[in-house]
């Protein structure tokens, strides 16, 4: 077992790798006009009949950040919100065709952004990182655990 002084800085090489994989989705997603945000929320709104509400923590967005992001893809003619037959409060949220059409590219887009990363590592180690990645998210840190003083996610530059 290494030394405290000699262990890997997990939360330091999770952060960089998250960051550095969210700015390569994000670079590749641009090339049809999205964005990772938009994507994620435009993905999970395929099925229909989500609220604003239950699509902002699907997509672990803040309201006010779900708000943007709708807006953004209303004004691009990629989502709709309409009221709820049961909640005059709250919003449903309707994919349209040209949204579809993109998730449709967005898809194959995360898909390759994955493959290269995937295609980093030796073949044999592929499976082992996938699944021991999926298995800790799943498990160990499927709660964000209690903290007197929560972090923050990292407000993502708009450059």
């Amino acid at each position: 077992m290494d030394s405290p002084a000699s262990a890997p800085d997990f939360t330091g090489l999770l952060q960089y790798a998250s960051h550095a994989m969210t700015n390569r989705l994000a670079a590749a997603l641009a090339e049809v006009g999205l964005t990772p945000r938009g994507y994620c929320v435009l993905l999970h709104a395929l099925p229909g009949q989500l609220t604003q509400a239950q699509l902002a923590e699907i997509s672990q967005q803040d309201k006010t950040t779900m708000v943007v992001t709708m807006d953004e893809l209303e004004r691009a003619g990629l989502a709709e919100r309409h009221p709820s037959p049961t909640d005059r409060r709250a919003r449903i949220i309707t994919v349209t065709e040209p949204g579809r059409e993109l998730v449709a590219r967005g898809r194959e887009i995360t898909a390759r952004v994955h493959g290269d990363l995937l295609a980093a590592l030796p073949e044999d180690e592929r499976t082992v990182f996938a699944s021991a990645l999926q298995r800790l998210v799943d498990g160990h840190l499927a709660a964000a655990g209690d903290s007197p003083r929560p972090v923050r996610r990292a407000r993502q530059s708009r450059k």
